[in-house]
């Protein structure tokens, strides 16, 4: 199928170069000059940036008078951002205020937010948000630092950064998800959901609320192995064409069966799981194993420590599990009221220094070549876990219509796996949605 061979394509830029480059990081080492979209020099000369009153002096951008910032942060990951402003402060003498929202959340708070003055100046997106966020105008263009992002970072983290041809995005972190699994509980992480079914069935005891297996049954983003590795996708053209949605490809039914067999190990209403009940569970061992992402980390290791292990998600119905990769990227508001210091502040918390200590307090997976290449990240186990299941993920699509997706597939899956619906009937509904609201039409 030429979709599936066009993705593959993207699979391997996008998921190996940036995920599995601390292993093989000498293949990716002069990528950023290819001359395609991405790699298309955004504009560097900030003298030429009027809009933005850019001020160089001896080749450095310097912030306003008076400057202070706004940053937007998810709850787990603060502790980094604490750390990074207090280091931005102390060199460049702009305060910085951090509020908690979540990562998810952030465009479209600042899509209210921004015009009254209330937003961050900087923001961190996941990059399938940039597309909506730079069609909106609610960002700048990364103008001043576009050629050292390019050249620092992987060229899978450029793509991810990119719109229509201009760099946006500063890249901080590279993510897919994976099976976490504690290994007092499971010595070896199952390769299929049979044999973790398997598993289950000697150890989920719902009356002790103990568990095999517990994720987000009823978000699209960890559910994805389950329309992928059936042949299915969500945009075609390697993400492109919003009119060719494959949510009931051809054996897309069939994989999501083995998703609502999950049922069995897990009887739990798709609503009733969320991140916290479920972190809880897993740190107390009442939970053996976890499909999530490299932000859980650190939280896993301290609870777990050295019997928390990562592998690949199990095979699906024999084929190999088909997770999002995806790159998380800090962006500029248009609405900043001191532009030079946002992009100052977004370069200073994406440099090589600055991901690997996202690294050590997050877990996250640098894009930055150089931190890809240290000790920290090459001998890290849990980057290794990663870095295998990414040789199987694909880039979630950044066109604006993907925010289109979220609400009418995740209302599939929690469809499919509590009222046990027929998968293809559900995922024929979730189109039809996805295409009248796609179409500007109300959803039904």
């Amino acid at each position: 199928m030429n979709f599936k061979r066009s993705f593959r394509k993207a699979l391997l830029l996008v998921a190996v170069l940036t995920l599995t480059a601390s292993m093989t990081a000498c293949g990716t080492k002069s990528n950023t000059g290819g001359g395609e979209g991405p790699n298309t020099p955004a504009p560097s000369n900030a003298v030429n940036n009027k809009e933005n009153n850019t001020a160089v002096q001896d080749g450095d951008l310097v912030p306003e008078e008076g400057a202070e910032l706004l940053v937007w942060e998810s709850r787990e990951e603060v502790p980094f951002t604490e750390e990074i402003a207090r280091q931005f402060e102390e060199k460049y003498g702009v305060k910085v205020k951090i509020e908690e929202v979540a990562t998810t959340d952030q465009v479209g708070k600042l899509t209210t937010d921004g015009p009254s003055g209330l937003g961050a100046d900087v923001i961190i997106i996941p990059h399938d948000h940039l597309g909506n966020a730079a069609a909106s105008g609610l960002i700048l263009a990364n103008d001043v630092f576009a050629e050292e992002t390019k050249k620092n970072n992987t060229e899978a983290s450029i793509i991810g950064a990119t719109f229509e041809g201009t760099l946006y995005g500063y890249p901080r972190a590279a993510e897919t998800t994976a099976l976490f699994y504690n290994k007092s509980l499971v010595p070896e992480a199952p390769k299929s959901f049979e044999d973790l079914i398997e598993f289950g069935k000697t150890f989920t005891d719902k009356s002790k609320k103990k568990y095999a297996l517990m994720w987000e049954a009823g978000n699209m983003y960890f559910n994805y192995p389950f329309i992928a590795s059936g042949g299915g996708y969500l945009y075609g053209d390697n993400g492109t064409n919003k009119d060719d949605i494959g949510l009931a490809h051809e054996g897309v039914a069939e994989s999501m069966k083995v998703y609502q067999s999950l049922a069995e190990i897990l009887p739990i209403k798709s609503g009733d799981i969320n991140p916290d009940i479920k972190r809880g569970l897993f740190g107390a061992g009442d939970v053996a194993m976890d499909i999530n992402g490299p932000w859980e980390v650190a939280g896993y290791k301290d609870a777990l420590g050295d019997n928390l292990a990562i592998a690949p998600v199990p095979t699906v119905n024999g084929k190999p599990a088909i997770t999002f990769s995806g790159i998380k990227i800090y962006t500029v508001s248009s609405f900043a009221k001191y532009p030079n210091a946002a992009k100052l502040y977004a370069q200073f918390a994406t440099t090589k220094e600055a991901q690997l200590l996202l690294n050590e307090k997050i877990g996250s997976v640098p894009t930055n070549l150089e931190a890809l290449e240290t000790d920290q990240i090459k001998n890290d186990p849990i980057v290794s876990g990663f870095a295998e299941q990414a040789k199987n993920s694909e880039p979630m699509p950044s066109i604006p219509e993907m925010a289109n997706v979220w609400a009418p597939v995740n209302a599939a899956m929690a469809d499919i796996w509590d009222n046990k619906t027929d998968p293809k009937a559900a995922m024929e509904k979730a189109i039809t949605q996805i295409k009248d609201l796609n179409n500007g039409l109300a959803a039904e």
